[in-house]
């Protein structure tokens, strides 16, 4: 279906994107510089390992990040961009992890390019980082998706 608000297609509930990507030690450090985040459980291995994680662990602006290429590239896709987020960390995501973002179409409006979603980040093992909900509004591009 076509409308103003949706001139690529309205998303449907139940329609589901996703990433995937490594994370890496260079990726706390380019991250520290942009946001000035210097807490040492993310790069101090001795503080990290007299915590309660045992070691290094990402900040979760990281770990969220990919989220924000799954929405902004896949669903709801270009032009899209978070009107809210609410989301917990239930476990950590270390150097060298494999993580997958995932969202989920949960409602859509057809009058205003609004999306609701469903979000997790999730583990190599199978174990979810992060899970929560989105809001998402999507300007209409000019021209073809892609």
């Amino acid at each position: 279906m076509t409308s103003t608000a949706w001139p690529h297609g309205l998303p449907r509930v139940g329609q589901a994107a996703e990433r995937e990507r490594i994370v890496t030690a260079a990726d706390i450090e380019r991250f520290t510089a942009i946001s000035g985040d210097r807490n040492p459980i993310h790069y101090d291995p001795e503080v990290a390992a007299a915590s309660r994680f045992g070691e290094i662990v990402v900040q979760g602006g990281i770990t969220t990040a990919i989220l924000n290429a799954v929405v902004a590239e896949d669903l709801p896709g270009p032009g899209s961009v978070f009107l809210n987020v609410a989301w917990d960390f239930p476990a950590p995501v270390r150097p060298g992890d494999t993580i997958t973002g995932r969202v989920e179409v949960t409602d859509v409006r057809a009058d205003k390019p609004i999306t609701h979603l469903r979000t997790t980040v999730t583990r190599q093992d199978g174990v979810v980082a992060v899970e929560g909900t989105a809001v998402c509004y999507t300007v209409p591009l000019p021209g073809p998706r892609g």
